[in-house]
């Protein structure tokens, strides 16, 4: 099992340096278009909160993304914070060794 050696990336980074910065857009105004409490925007682009699908549907409609490519990068994130977080016991558990 590996999980990469590159840093956790929150989602919520991508979506403020890659897509509200370059349109000059705030997460109110994203979240207005996404018809969602400004508050989700906010704490998402503030990393505080994940994506969820009911977000990764919306981003993707609106950004004209997939709904995967938001959640992969959520996974791939919470993949990487909860590895760290538990690499010690993740080192006492041995491998099934193949048939």
């Amino acid at each position: 099992m590996s999980v990469s050696n590159l840093p956790p990336i929150h989602p919520g980074e991508i979506l403020r340096e890659f897509y509200l910065e370059p349109l000059d857009m705030t997460p109110y105004a994203l979240a207005k278009k996404l018809h969602v409490p400004r508050t989700r925007i906010e704490r998402i682009v503030a990393e505080k909160i994940g994506i969820s699908a009911d977000s990764a549907l919306r981003l993707a409609k609106f950004f004209n993304t997939t709904p995967e490519f938001w959640l992969n990068m959520q996974a791939s994130y919470d993949l990487k914070i909860r590895s760290s977080a538990i690499a010690g016991e993740l080192a006492e558990i041995e491998a099934r060794e193949a048939a």
